[in-house]
């Protein structure tokens, strides 16, 4: 059993917590992935290690509160247990060589790219991040990417905060006005990484991308991770998560990535239902 530590509402849809996990939180690296279980009868999800803190045994993982799984996991509190906590699995960020970094986050992505974007500030590497999110309401982890950024855009979909419009506009000035990166690392909606990429690759700019968004069962026996890169079957959870965005077969990744939609909507609204029941 894994105590939760610490939990904090990011924004109504999004949680951290601190994870009670010596041994993982020794070893876990930036880009490496856990895999837990919330009871004894639960399935099992990976989660992104969003941060490690070696002194005090614990591991930082964010979700976003999207189906029946990480619905129980969220009413769990400060001082409860969860009942797995597997890790630290996956290929941590390649990280040496590069002097100059832009980090790309959309969405709850943000919580896979900041401790991504904290290596390389801690390595001295000057980085540059942009993340994206809907509206003001769902802007996450401003402070901490302020921390670790020599500069930072936030954009909003609306235009409620920051900047108005997508993470790619703000990508795209950058390289234009003459911006060298040795490496763009986008995290995020598999579309928004598919347009990182055509953003990048005309300026000739090596990019890398976090397959996280396309994985389910974390050991690649599923095969819901499965994608093609450079013509030839990977999986996200075994090869990566990060791989050669230029190399991406993204139309293939989006189109897996709804495979189980359906179920996925049929198990929430079941959860929704027996949370009510409960609560009343």
């Amino acid at each position: 059993m894994y105590k939760i530590a610490k939990k904090r509402i990011l924004n109504p849809t999004v949680t951290m917590m601190d994870i009670e996990a010596p041994l993982v939180a020794k070893k876990g690296l930036a880009g490496q992935f856990i895999i837990l279980r919330v009871d004894k009868d639960g399935e099992r999800i990976p989660l992104t290690i969003a941060g490690c803190d070696r002194e005090n045994g614990t591991v930082k993982i964010i979700f976003q509160v999207v189906g029946a799984t990480t619905m129980a996991l969220n009413q769990k509190n400060e001082g409860d247990y969860i009942e797995d906590f597997v890790g630290p699995l996956g290929r941590p960020t390649k990280t040496e060589g590069i002097k100059k970094v832009c980090i790309v986050g959309g969405g709850v992505g943000c919580a896979i790219a900041l401790p991504v974007a904290q290596e390389f500030h801690n390595l001295g590497a000057e980085v540059h991040s942009i993340v994206g999110f809907r509206n003001k309401d769902l802007v996450i982890l401003e402070d901490e990417f302020k921390a670790c950024s020599d500069k930072l855009t936030i954009m909003t979909d609306d235009g409620s905060y920051g900047r108005h419009g997508v993470v790619t506009l703000p990508l795209k000035e950058a390289l234009e006005s003459g911006e060298k990166y040795d490496e763009v690392i986008a995290i995020g909606p598999v579309i928004m990484m598919k347009f990182v990429v055509a953003t990048t690759k005309s300026f000739g700019v090596p990019t890398t991308v976090s397959m996280n968004p396309i994985m389910i069962d974390g050991t690649g026996m599923c095969g819901g991770c499965r994608l093609t890169v450079g013509g030839k079957t990977k999986f996200a959870c075994v090869d990566g998560p990060d791989f050669d965005g230029f190399e991406v077969d993204f139309d293939e990744a989006m189109e897996r990535s709804t495979m189980y939609s359906d179920f996925e909507k049929h198990e929430r609204e079941e959860a929704c239902n027996l949370f009510a029941k409960e609560v009343q």
